[in-house]
């Protein structure tokens, strides 16, 4: 199990790099969304919508991300709208800063989350941010340094935070949301994430002080998404998202600390001058 988790974790770090380095904005922008619908799927079903239900949610989605394509000037040759992005961004932030409310008060709040409506509207909410995240990302260093940075500050939270867990956790994090997630994990985690951002930005010409600065917030705002993720199957009686990839479920089952974290990302870099001007 351990092999295989290992396996296909470095096959998708591989993969992800190499698309979003040679890929240009447009392409890598529906490749992305390829990825957030199949995301989609996986997440009407384990808040068990219907069949008709599941196709709907999925082509809400579709077409949301298509509208969104030409609000954010993908298809025209005016640039990309970094404002429209922005705006999208902050107002993603006002719906995980209730989600934040929704985590911190449970299981008090399990009734709220206890509703296939409620659920859905999440599921596309965070689905949507994450997908205008990664693509602003990549619009506003084309490199896709900023992607590359982030997805492995992310990978790097999981990776120490499984790890030290399961040798040295004892004081649980938040026992009610996930039981097997550690202090412990929690703050080798976030050291492993700092170290590999500042390294990933550094290497990439960005500056060890503001890999660093950024990567704070960004490690930080993983574990809320993954916090986030864990109380929904916690609710719904769920293990995994679903078995598209081995040994670790479903692609929400990594996406998970990446939906606040991209948002995170792109309104702090609204104040870095060198970077936010497209």
């Amino acid at each position: 199990m351990l092999k295989q988790r290992i396996a296909t974790a470095i096959v998708l770090l591989v993969g992800l790099i190499a698309m979003t380095t040679s890929l240009g904005l447009e392409a890598f922008a529906a490749v992305t969304g390829a990825l957030v619908l199949i995301g989609a799927w996986e997440w009407a079903a384990f808040a068990s919508l219907g069949s008709k239900s599941r196709l709907a949610f999925v082509g809400t989605l579709a077409l949301s991300i298509a509208l969104l394509w030409f609000a954010l000037g993908l298809a025209g040759n005016n640039g990309y709208d970094a404002s429209f992005a922005l705006g999208f961004s902050l107002l993603g932030a006002l719906f995980w800063a209730l989600m934040f409310g929704a985590i911190v008060s449970f299981p008090e709040s399990t009734e709220a989350w206890n509703d296939k409506s409620r659920i859905s509207v999440m599921g596309m909410l965070s689905l949507l941010g994450t997908w205008v995240g990664l693509v602003t990302l990549k619009a506003l260093l084309p490199s896709g340094a900023l992607v590359i940075m982030l997805i492995i500050m992310v990978a790097a939270v999981d990776v120490g935070a499984f790890f030290t867990g399961k040798l040295f956790g004892k004081r649980k994090l938040a026992p009610a949301l996930s039981p097997n997630k550690t202090w412990s994990g929690f703050i080798s985690g976030l050291t492993l994430g700092l170290i590999l951002g500042g390294l990933t930005g550094y290497f990439a010409n960005m500056g060890m002080i503001f890999s660093l600065s950024f990567a704070v917030p960004i490690v930080l705002l993983s574990v809320v998404g993954d916090l986030f993720e864990s109380g929904i199957k916690r609710v719904l009686k769920v293990k995994d998202t679903g078995e598209l990839l081995p040994g670790h479920g479903g692609l929400l089952d990594r996406l998970d600390s990446l939906m606040f974290a991209v948002l995170g990302g792109v309104i702090i870099l609204y104040f870095v001058p060198d970077i936010w001007p497209i």
